[in-house]
């Protein structure tokens, strides 16, 4: 499958006129080609077209999207619903009368307003739904849903942060041990669809300059560690990373600061991890980087079940 983001080599004006050693043209090429490989470019992600088959030509049948849309009110009113942070009965009425998705199940905390929260849409019935991780000092911000379907169980999460100056580092990893201990749980009785902002970085070529943010939350050893573990010990898969495993510039974060999305300055912290069992499904994973409204943008999961 071809990679996605690829940046193209540009001649600048003049290029003919310097006459560098050729040794001296090779390393620099080749360092230029290193930052490329490791997403530090400033290079723009282009998305494929969806793929719409499984490896066995099953065409996919179930869509899955999964947005942090960074507070549902102030989404609505930058059209965020043609795509939050607040209490279900300040839901915006746009939400509530969605027409064709009938199944809304939401969650967020009641003392801390804008802080977290979530809430699953669904046009199927899940035959089971339930709230939090099991443990009240963790679902008192409303962090996880747990849908039931026929042939999988949806997570949807969102990870703690460890913070500015990770001041809650501590926390993500009592969170972390006891996140791991739960899907484990759930993955040993039906196959798993794990999706939302993971608040963690995969590897270096999913964030812009990953030698500069070593110390910093969502990169830190700590998350990147637990991240495997993870991925190891339940097991998961990264379904972008499966499909497009050397694509750059592939991000789903970016700070409002300093005109980061605009030079494609990200992270890639929202995910779909899969079961291994549900990998012959996989038709695509997509990364809608243009989808406006957030500081994150939209994925999307097709699989052929």
């Amino acid at each position: 499958m071809p990679k996605r983001g690829k940046k193209g080599s540009v001649a600048e004006e003049g290029d003919e006129l310097k006459m560098e050693p050729e040794a001296k043209k090779s390393k620099t090429a080749a360092k230029k080609n290193d930052k490329e490989a490791a997403g530090e470019g400033p290079a723009l992600y282009e998305d494929l077209p969806d793929q719409n088959t499984s490896p066995s030509g099953k065409p996919a049948i179930l869509k899955i999207c999964s947005w942090n849309v960074d507070g549902l009110r102030a989404w609505i009113k930058k059209k965020g619903s043609d795509w939050n942070k607040c209490s279900e009965n300040k839901l915006p009425a746009e939400l509530q009368e969605l027409p064709g998705i009938p199944h809304q199940y939401w969650s967020a905390p009641s003392d801390k307003e804008g802080y977290s929260g979530m809430g699953p849409l669904s046009r199927q019935c899940p035959l089971k739904v339930s709230y939090g991780i099991g443990e009240e000092k963790h679902d008192q911000e409303c962090r996880m849903i747990v849908a039931e379907f026929d042939p999988f169980v949806l997570v949807t999460v969102y990870v703690p942060n460890a913070d500015r100056d990770l001041v809650r580092l501590e926390y993500w990893q009592c969170w972390d041990e006891v996140f791991h201990k739960f899907l484990k749980g759930l993955a040993s009785r039906n196959p798993l669809v794990l999706c939302g902002d993971l608040n963690v970085v995969h590897e270096e070529i999913d964030l812009h300059n990953p030698k500069g943010n070593k110390k910093n939350a969502g990169f830190m050893p700590q998350e990147h560690q637990g991240f495997q573990e993870l991925l190891q010990a339940v097991p998961l898969a990264d379904s972008f990373k499966h499909l497009y495993p050397s694509t750059a510039y592939a991000y789903t974060f970016w700070t409002y600061m300093m005109n980061a999305r605009s030079k494609n300055v990200g992270w890639r912290l929202d995910y779909f991890l899969l079961s291994h069992s549900l990998l012959p499904a996989l038709c695509d994973s997509k990364i809608d980087s243009k989808a406006l409204g957030s500081d994150h943008c939209p994925i999307t999961l097709y699989l052929a079940l």
